[in-house]
């Protein structure tokens, strides 16, 4: 398992899409030399209404902490619709140019009647004419203002809740595959960001985005960006971690308790709550991927502000300018640099924008925090059978037979922002029954999940591998693995809610990977 390198490198309409065939799973063992290429597919730049730094400052950033890949994601809406995306081109095409990174253009989506989510498409000509286009007929802020012209300006979380809201999220979702399917740039992603933040984003919707567009829809922030919102102030904010404080709304999901809207563990309850939403979906058999990104506006602790106040200017120009130094620091920002905390790293034979897009739409990926590993490697297959599979693959197992679980951990071997080598503690093996298909589409627990092995790492020393094996296995599972330094863990090894005002990132460190399905036969 090589360690993480840097190498060279319309019309809304109602139809169900064609759906993008995702990349292709393995059954019988993948034996191909992975490396680990780290990224952030949700960052902001000046040409969000809300951010300050500039697209060069960004990629330069992320490069100098270690990315390969990322991805500038700013704010949809009125004004950004405007002009934003073309002034931004060249811009980027100028620092894929100066920095030995990949920069993908992609834009935050408000998805209507729900929350925000990354688009990525490919290096392409014709990509900035995909996202205006998209931008323009479907963004929620933009039909928001479109419904509404001399209503407020920042119109947050898309137009209202509702099935004629949800509905247009499905129309979207439609376009863009019939659109993929007969247009140039032939592909792209959407993840959701920061799901669980507001309550908005019911089972129910999640079950849509992935049914109505297989392969296009593929999952979500596992952990949301604003890592340091929860320091306290001067320095912080005092708020949750990410930002997770909310309380229900009018459109929020009602099912949903209040620790689904705080982060354990700096994870999104959707996702770190074992046997919740994430499991639920897991169970029925379909992919469903997770990620972690910074969401970078602001830097904590920087000395420097968006380069004009003034919301007409944005409005104007379509940019806040370029930032201005104070030499004071500013308080309550709430951000890590890209890469700084936050890393998805996606398992890939080469780095390009192509490999790097399908290895995420094949969930070839795990997610880190605090550099608390250098690089993870799961194998899956039945006894015996060879090599096994790694993240986000399917192999099977014959009625009855056993199943090898092998789990390959690089330690950290460098300081991370707080100064210390962090070392995880602890490694949990986690099993879940895929039974299925469900009826009830907000379901969101799969009790039956649960924490089958735990392994202690040393306190020293090198690469370490751990092994199990499920015995006797009669019915479809999934494995996923999770790592911890244990210091804010359970004794049971999960995560605790993280407190409001008061949970320092940097002492509550966690890994999780995507799953590895397996069918029996």
């Amino acid at each position: 398992m090589p360690a993480h390198s840097h190498g060279p490198d319309a019309t809304p309409h109602t139809h169900t899409p064609s759906p993008l065939p995702p990349d292709p799973v393995s059954t019988d063992g993948d034996d191909r030399d992975f490396a680990w290429y780290a990224g952030d597919h949700h960052i902001h730049t000046t040409f969000s209404r809300d951010a300050m730094y500039s697209v060069d400052d960004q990629v330069r950033r992320g490069h100098e902490c270690g990315l390969d890949w990322m991805v500038i994601t700013d704010h949809g809406g009125p004004d950004h619709a405007k002009q934003s995306v073309a002034l931004q081109t060249p811009l980027i095409a100028q620092a894929r140019r100066r920095h030995d990174v990949l920069v993908f253009q992609g834009m935050e989506w408000n998805i209507p009647g729900a929350e925000h989510a990354t688009f990525i498409a490919p290096e392409h000509a014709d990509t900035p004419v995909l996202l205006q286009r998209f931008e323009r007929m479907f963004d929620g802020d933009v039909l928001a203002a479109r419904q509404n012209p001399t209503g407020p300006r920042l119109i947050e979380h898309s137009v209202e809740g509702g099935p004629v809201a949800e509905q247009l999220g499905l129309d979207a979702l439609a376009w863009l595959a019939e659109e993929l399917r007969t247009g140039t740039v032939g592909e792209a992603l959407i993840l959701s960001n920061h799901p669980m933040r507001t309550g908005r984003v019911s089972p129910s919707k999640v079950r849509g985005w992935r049914d109505a567009a297989p392969g296009l829809f593929v999952g979500w922030e596992g952990a949301p960006g604003h890592q340091a919102a929860a320091l306290p102030a001067p320095l912080g904010r005092g708020r949750g971690r990410g930002q997770y404080d909310e309380v229900p709304g009018a459109w929020s999901f009602p099912g949903y308790d209040l620790d689904q809207y705080r982060t354990w563990g700096g994870f999104d309850a959707a996702t770190a709550r074992l046997g919740g939403l994430w499991d639920s979906l897991l169970a029925e058999g379909l992919p469903w991927w997770i990620t972690a990104n910074s969401d970078n506006h602001f830097d904590i602790g920087d000395t420097v502000r968006v380069g004009n106040l003034s919301q007409e200017f944005y409005r104007e120009h379509g940019s806040r300018g370029e930032p201005v130094e104070t030499g004071v620091v500013q308080h309550g920002y709430v951000d890590f640099a890209p890469g700084f905390y936050s890393r998805t790293c996606v398992g890939s034979t080469s780095r390009d924008y192509r490999s790097v897009m399908a290895a995420l739409r094949s969930g070839r990926v795990f997610v880190v925090h605090g550099g608390l590993v250098k690089a993870v490697e799961g194998r899956v297959r039945a006894a015996g059978a060879g090599p096994g599979v790694t993240f986000g693959a399917r192999t099977t197992v014959r009625r009855g037979g056993d199943v090898e679980v092998e789990l390959t951990v690089d330690p950290a071997t460098e300081a991370n922002g707080s100064g210390s080598v962090p070392r995880s503690a602890r490694w949990d093996v986690i099993v879940g029954t895929v039974t299925g298909r469900v009826t009830d589409r907000d379901l969101f627990e799969a009790p039956g999940t649960r924490v089958v092995e735990s392994f202690e790492m040393p306190r020293s020393g090198g690469r370490q591998v751990f092994r199990t094996v499920l015995r006797g296995v009669a019915d479809p599972l999934y494995v996923r693995f999770r790592g911890s330094d244990g210091k804010h863990a359970r004794p049971d090894g999960h995560p605790e809610v993280d407190r409001i005002g008061d949970s320092d990132p940097w002492d509550d460190l966690w890994c999780y990977t995507n799953p590895v399905f397996v069918d029996v036969v």
